[in-house]
């Protein structure tokens, strides 16, 4: 049985996460305070925030995981030490790329390139 991003989440112990929630999203741009292109664990985007745009990249040492009804666009690349997983829609002006895996619910799009170190699957 293949585990999710929280069961993962949890195995791995003293990560930590941050969380984009629905207060950080402005007419559909990341408003929030954290600089995304350097997050020293996970992300993690709560679930129905639609579509949204950040500015420059998003990199975690962690994992990324999208919940359902919300995707990520980034004007730059989107790269994960970890896996990559989206309820929705992942998609990156330059590359997307991820240690592990890379999982969309819809679809994967990027500019460049999309590396996953184990396999890539989207539902598009």
């Amino acid at each position: 049985m293949t585990e999710t991003w929280e069961e993962e989440a949890e195995r791995r112990d003293g990560v930590n996460t941050y969380v984009i929630t629905k207060d950080q999203v402005k007419d559909g741009v990341y408003v929030g305070s954290q600089d995304l292109s350097i997050i020293d664990g996970h992300l993690q985007v709560e679930a129905d925030l639609g579509w949204f745009r950040v500015t420059g990249s998003v990199i975690a040492k962690g994992s990324i995981f999208i919940k359902a009804g919300s995707s990520i666009e980034a004007g730059e690349g989107i790269k994960a030490g970890w896996g990559i997983e989206a309820g929705s829609v992942i998609k990156a002006g330059w590359g997307i790329e991820a240690g592990e895996g890379i999982k969309a619910g819809w679809g994967i799009k990027a500019g460049w390139g999309i590396e996953a170190g184990e396999g890539i699957k989207a539902g598009w």
